[in-house]
């Protein structure tokens, strides 16, 4: 194996980096995310909450990019967490097989005790659920979508990777306010602005600290023509996709030749 290319949490990256150091091996990692979607209260609060509860809810929280942590400027705060915690409160849990699920169950039962360790610590550390917060039933790995107010910054829930449908939620008193505390973790994978002040979104966009940055999208698909990946403990190595891809497979010789 010369090169290794690897898809995975933080901690088992570092494993798989120590390793490939045995050898020299090229290698890329793309690795744990805590995306941040802060938004501001010039934006229309309907569009705000849908997208706030897709980028957190889809597929289960399931997603490297998921926008679990949620910081909103204090002037919407209430509306728009209680618009995301109605929709929370309206998922359909069930079997994925059914036309009617709109949420299926986690991954595995390891991923279950995981996510519920989370719950457990938020709860213990002094967020209040406004809604889920537990196992659903006794059967299959279900979780209930939560909504976590009541965060401050060093809670476990609003910086380690949960990787489940939980919203870590904090109020942001403006701009500096929210960047200071999205930017104060480890990763740096995605983050998403919902704003219609385009200073703010080139302030947003020079000083976030993350590989991928969407703005009025905090959900955004991936175009797999473009460069994909993060920075910090989020990524290491040329990044996925794109051009950047092709480097990572290539070795380049640089030959001089007089003729």
């Amino acid at each position: 194996v010369r090169k290794i290319s690897f898809t995975g949490s933080s901690a088992t990256g570092k494993k798989v980096m120590a390793r490939a150091a045995e050898g020299l091996k090229k290698i890329t990692l793309e690795l744990g995310g805590k995306s941040p979607n802060i938004v501001f209260s010039d934006v229309e609060p309907d569009v705000a909450i849908a997208g706030a509860a897709n980028a957190i809810f889809f597929n289960h929280g399931q997603c490297c990019c998921a926008g679990s942590r949620l910081f909103v400027q204090e002037d919407s705060f209430d509306e728009v967490v209680a618009g995301v915690t109605e929709i929370a409160k309206s998922i359909k849990l069930g079997d994925g097989m059914d036309p009617d699920t709109e949420m299926g169950p986690l991954v595995s039962d390891e991923q279950l005790q995981r996510v519920t360790g989370f719950l457990a610590s938020g709860k213990s550390e002094g967020a209040t659920a406004l809604t889920g917060g537990s196992r659903r039933g006794d059967r299959g790995y279900f979780v209930e979508p939560t909504v976590f107010a009541d965060v401050t910054p060093e809670m476990t829930i609003a910086r380690e990777e949960i990787f489940g449908p939980v919203l870590a939620v904090m109020r942001a008193r403006d701009f500096e306010d929210a960047m200071r505390i999205a930017n104060d973790i480890p990763f740096g994978l995605s983050a998403s602005i919902q704003t219609t002040n385009l200073s703010r979104v080139f302030e947003f966009v020079y000083r976030m600290e993350a590989g991928l940055l969407t703005v009025n999208l905090p959900s955004a698909g991936v175009e797999y023509q473009l460069p994909f990946g993060g920075t910090k403990e989020s990524s290491f190595g040329p990044k996925e996709q794109g051009p950047a891809a092709l480097d990572f497979y290539s070795d380049y010789k640089t030959v001089y030749l007089k003729y």
